[in-house]
């Protein structure tokens, strides 16, 4: 087998999970947007418990031991709870990015009383969570389901969430707006970016200047219009940009950081070829290593190091799709499939062995994940 640090996903909208069942990828009106923001509105706390245990499900069996929960539907402190309480249950290591619920007045600040409480209550623990807030876009209008604040909103927000000493990450799938951080002297290396989409040379050095690091979901970026951009990952390690990987989210497409790692590869040859040199070994620290540092967790993971904790997963290298194996990275880039993944260990704990849950109800959890989808449906008279 190959063993590894587990899979280390920096931006995961876990509580879309359960709305893969009313997406359609052929139909707009039934697309991830227009069906999360309706059902959004209509969570439960019970219900973001269900989604997020379901797509954690599905994380442990993609192999990843640490999840940066990306909650940009906190209706209520309650549901912070719930998102938190999930993560705890099903044993992963992981940040939950508080946010605003789908639906709020672009002009409202986010809930910092609540993003206190949940500080005060949550944190510290055993050393398995860790908190920050997800901001909506500032300064782009791009998609208005998702909420798009100005400067002043986002100074009240990143100041409150800056006040707790919390990191900060959004989302910049439309027009980069690096250049009005930077006016606004918003950026700094608690800023987390998403999608590396549209940045000019000049904002790539501006982000490096000021620390900031940029997450890319490959999977997803890679569906998007050419108008949107393409995947700037060999700008960005040029520059000197940190950068991490992340799923997005799992209403659309399945976990697979193997995948995510080819497609990032492929698209990179496409486009740059080897005047920017991208291997297999550079292409698994990112999905590992490279994360833990985006989190501030590289002390505690990513790598096998003496003195870190036990995040990490056995692949079986005789499986069909691998077998005859010589280097390791090439086999775990060009051929691994999440069914490979023999066993996952979250610090220290067996969550999985031989390819099967050791402790996880999982009819429970696809049962649970059924009952939300309905009651939500109803409520939100999604037809």
């Amino acid at each position: 087998m190959i063993c590894m640090p587990g899979f280390i996903d920096t931006h995961w909208h876990l509580w879309t999970s359960v709305c893969r069942a009313l997406i359609q990828l052929d139909d707009p009106r039934r697309g991830y947007f227009p069906v999360t923001n309706a059902l959004g509105q209509h969570y439960t706390p019970e219900d973001s418990y269900r989604s997020v245990r379901l797509g954690l499900s599905e994380a442990l069996s993609a192999g990843a031991t640490t999840v940066q929960n990306w909650a940009h539907n906190i209706r209520s402190p309650a549901h912070a709870d719930a998102e938190l309480r999930a993560m705890r249950d099903m044993g992963v290591r992981g940040r939950l990015a508080y946010g605003t619920p789908q639906g709020m007045a672009d002009d409202e600040p986010m809930d910092l009383k609540g993003l206190e409480r949940i500080q005060r209550q949550w944190m510290p623990n055993d050393g398995m969570l860790t908190l920050g807030i997800c901001s909506r876009n500032v300064g782009d209008t791009t998609n208005p389901l998702r909420g798009n604040i100005s400067a002043e909103i986002a100074r009240i927000d990143w100041g409150g969430a800056r006040a707790l000493g919390l990191p900060i990450t959004m989302h910049t799938s439309g027009p980069s707006p690096v250049k009005l951080l930077e006016r606004a002297k918003l950026l700094g290396p608690d800023v987390q970016l998403v999608h590396p989409l549209l940045t000019t040379a000049e904002e790539r050095r501006i982000m490096h200047e000021r620390g900031v690091s940029y997450s890319t979901s490959p999977t997803g970026e890679s569906r998007r219009p050419a108008s949107a951009g393409v995947i700037q990952f060999g700008e960005m390690l040029q520059a000197g940009v940190k950068m991490s990987l992340s799923m997005d989210n799992t209403s659309s497409y399945a976990a697979d950081y193997f995948q995510c790692m080819r497609i990032l590869y492929n698209l990179h040859q496409h486009r740059i070829g080897s005047r920017i040199l991208l291997t297999g070994r550079r292409l698994v620290q990112l999905a590992t290593l490279d994360g833990a540092a985006d989190l501030g967790l590289a002390d505690r993971t990513g790598s096998l190091t003496p003195g870190k904790r036990a995040d990490l997963i056995l692949i079986r290298t005789g499986d069909i799709n691998i077998a005859p194996m010589s280097d390791p990275y090439t086999a775990l880039v060009s051929f691994a499939q999440p069914r490979n993944i023999d066993t996952v260990v979250a610090d220290g704990r067996i969550l999985r062995l031989g390819g099967a849950f050791t402790a996880l109800d999982y009819a429970s959890v696809l049962n649970d994940a059924a009952e939300c989808v309905a009651g939500l449906s109803t409520r939100a008279k999604w037809t």
